[in-house]
């Protein structure tokens, strides 16, 4: 089993046309996702990636005509907001959208649309979801990871990947991947995904990699102090950032003495959570216990 995508899942590609979402699009196709349209406003009508994958003018036309149940976004900063209302208006029940630098107050109201809509977003600014030898949605390269009974939330897509493959070489593998995003504003966060591996009965262990900025960490640390029974190995990264300096992604920034990764430790620890000093050291606690 696993959480939010399988063999089940029909995958659309908003901005399949484009560079980075036809690579991207060739890979998940390789890898066995379940790609059943793209969508270019203007381009519908034709067929990309060998003639597989048709391309659609909307998304609403691509969900009538293929039942397509995921999105994938990989439009330019500027016009994926509205990819984003436009998945959700078609009522696509998972939408994952790739792209970075949305501005902030525009994630507010397309948060709050998603929302009451009943619709689950993973991201923005976010490397997707693996399935390990089952299905991916994004960009995370499938070949670092194996299946197994690890569950993987992130805020980094970097770091994910690191871990991913520290865990294959100790013989560790993955029952799912999910990169949540760095940004200050997104759609699904540590405690939902927290949630759901908790219920899933193929995780056994969970790995939460977190960073400064924000209070995600200590909110989930607080999750995880009161609901969960699977063990937890953390790590969280910046404990050298200055504070008032951006690191990396646009949430990770310390400012008013609040998103410390010390802090963030503290709270992790106090719940439970074993912490890694590196990011390799995960995969090293995971293989002792």
């Amino acid at each position: 089993m696993s959480i939010f995508i399988d063999k089940s899942t029909r995958l659309v590609v908003q901005g399949i046309t484009g560079r980075e979402g036809f690579f991207h699009s060739a890979q998940m196709l390789e890898y066995g996702t379940n790609i059943v349209a793209g969508v270019t406003p203007g381009k519908g009508g034709e067929w990309v990636l060998e003639g597989k994958v048709p391309v659609f003018d909307t998304v609403k036309l691509a969900v009538e005509t293929t039942g397509a149940n995921c999105s994938v976004i990989f439009v330019p900063a500027k016009f994926a907001a509205d990819a984003i209302l436009e998945a959700a208006d078609a009522e696509v029940p998972l939408i994952v959208c790739i792209t970075e630098g949305i501005p902030v107050q525009r994630m507010m109201k397309v948060q709050h649309f998603v929302r009451q809509r009943d619709v689950t977003l993973i991201g923005p600014n976010c490397p997707g979801l693996l399935t390990p030898g089952i299905s991916k949605v994004g960009i995370i390269p499938g070949t670092i990871a194996k299946s197994g009974n690890v569950g993987i939330v992130s805020r980094s897509g970097t770091l994910t990947y690191e871990v991913l493959y520290a865990l294959k070489l100790k013989g560790k593998g993955v029952s799912t991947c999910v990169g949540i995003g760095g940004d200050p504003v997104n759609g699904t966060d540590f405690v939902d995904v927290l949630g759901m591996f908790e219920d899933d009965p193929q995780t056994e262990i969970v790995v939460l990699i977190g960073e400064i900025g924000g209070s995600d960490e200590e909110r989930a640390a607080e999750f995880i102090g009161d609901h969960m029974t699977k063990p937890v190995v953390g790590f969280i990264a910046g404990i050298t950032a200055p504070p008032g300096k951006r690191m990396g992604h646009a949430g990770a920034i310390v400012e008013g003495g609040t998103g410390l990764a010390s802090d963030k430790i503290t709270a992790l620890r106090k719940a439970g959570v074993r912490v890694a000093d590196w990011p390799g050291q995960i995969a090293e606690l995971i293989a002792s216990k």
